[in-house]
C-alpha cells in the first residue's frame, strides 16, 4: 500500500544533511494558558456581558490570542471531524496531491514549503485548504465539518462586531465584507519529524486575515511571542483559540495585535489542528478606523500579493511593516 506521508526526506534531502543543530533558538519555552473567556456570559446580564466583551478586548490587546469555552460546538462534533481530517490525511500521498481524485481545486493540498532555500524556512507540515464557498464538493468530509464552519463563522462575526464597538464604532463593515465565499478552513497535520530540534510544523509568522479561529488536538505545539519571548500554548481541546491578524491590526491602527506565532513538531507523535480564517474579498480595502493612520490604505488583493511577492523572494513573509505610512 502506498504511504500516506509526503515525500520530506527525499524532496528536503540537501537540506537535512548539510543541517546543524539549531535547537530551536537553544531557549527552553515556559508553558502558559492564554486567557479563557467564558462566552456564556453573553447571554447574561447588562454588566456581566459588558464584562465578558470587555476581557476580549482586553486579550486582543494585550495578548493578541485568547481563547474562549462555551463555544456552541459540541466534543462529538469536534471529535467526529476530527476523525474525518485524521481519514483524509491518511489516504495514499499520490491521491492526496492528485486534484482530479480528490476532486478539489488546484492547489488546496499543501505539503512543506516549496519556496523553501534553507532548513529554517521549511515547514514539515500538510494542510488542505477548504473554501467555505466550495465545502459541499468536499466528499471525503462530513456534515461535522460543515456545522463547525457555520458556528465559527457566526463565532467570528460576533467577535469582529465586539472588537469594532469597543472601539467606538458600530459598523457593517464585517458583515459586508467578510461573506462565506471569501472565508475558508485549513485542516492541518503535523507528521512526526526525525529531527525536532531543527525543524517547525510552521515556521513563526502572522496571519493574514481579520481572525483566525483553531481548534486543535492535546498533543501541542503552538508557540508564540508575548513581551518579547516566545511561550508554549498549553493544548485545552474543549476550547477555540483566537487570534487577531494582521488585517485587524491594520484596521484598528494597532489597537489590537496580530502576534507572530509558530508549531513545533514532535519526534513520535502528530498533530492534527483545524484552522477558520476570516477574511475579506480581495477588493475590499482595508484602512485604519483612527487617525492618523499608521497604515496606508490597501486593498486585501495589494497585500496578499506583496506577502507573496516577498515569500518568493526572501522565503519567508514580511507583512504590515510593508504599509506603515
Amino acid at each position: 500500500m502506498d504511504s500516506s506521508e509526503p515525500p520530506f526526506q527525499e524532496t528536503y534531502k540537501t537540506f537535512l544533511e548539510s543541517c546543524t543543530s539549531y535547537e530551536n533558538d537553544d531557549v527552553i519555552v515556559e508553558e502558559c494558558e492564554l486567557p479563557v473567556v467564558d462566552l456564556r456570559r453573553l447571554s447574561g446580564g447588562e454588566e456581566e456581558r459588558e464584562e465578558c466583551e470587555r476581557e476580549i478586548a482586553m486579550a486582543s490587546r494585550e495578548w493578541g490570542f485568547f481563547q474562549v469555552v462555551s463555544h456552541g460546538i459540541s466534543s462529538e462534533v469536534l471529535e467526529k471531524m476530527r476523525a474525518d481530517q485524521a481519514r483524509v490525511f491518511r489516504r495514499p500521498f499520490r491521491e492526496k496531491s492528485d486534484d482530479w481524485k480528490m476532486k478539489l481545486a488546484a492547489g488546496s493540498y499543501r505539503w512543506g514549503t516549496p519556496s523553501a532555500t534553507s532548513l529554517r524556512q521549511l515547514s514539515w507540515s500538510e494542510a488542505f485548504h477548504v473554501p467555505l464557498s466550495n465545502m459541499s464538493g468536499y466528499s471525503s468530509l462530513s456534515s461535522a465539518m460543515e456545522e463547525f464552519a457555520r458556528k465559527v463563522s457566526k463565532l467570528a462575526q460576533k467577535l469582529a462586531e465586539i472588537l469594532a464597538e469597543k472601539m467606538g464604532h458600530r459598523s457593517t463593515f464585517f458583515r459586508e465584507n467578510c461573506l462565506p465565499s471569501t472565508c475558508y478552513l485549513r485542516m492541518n497535520r503535523y507528521p512526526p519529524c526525525p529531527i525536532p530540534a531543527d525543524l517547525f510544523g510552521l515556521i513563526a509568522h502572522t496571519d493574514s486575515d481579520f481572525l483566525t479561529i483553531l481548534h486543535q488536538d492535546d498533543i501541542g505545539g503552538l508557540q508564540l511571542v508575548k513581551d518579547g519571548k516566545w511561550i508554549a500554548v498549553k493544548p485545552n481541546k474543549e476550547a477555540l483559540i483566537i487570534n487577531i491578524g494582521d488585517l485587524f491590526q491594520a484596521w484598528s491602527n494597532g489597537v489590537y495585535r496580530s502576534v507572530e506565532h509558530r508549531v513545533v513538531v514532535n519526534k513520535t507523535a502528530e498533530r492534527f489542528s483545524t484552522a477558520y480564517f476570516f477574511c475579506p474579498s480581495y477588493e475590499t480595502v482595508i484602512e485604519s478606523c483612527i487617525e492618523p493612520s499608521v497604515y496606508k490604505r490597501f486593498s486585501f488583493g495589494q497585500f496578499r500579493q506583496q506577502v507573496q511577492e516577498d515569500v518568493r523572494k526572501f522565503g519567508y513573509k514580511i507583512g504590515l511593516s510593508r504599509f506603515v505610512v
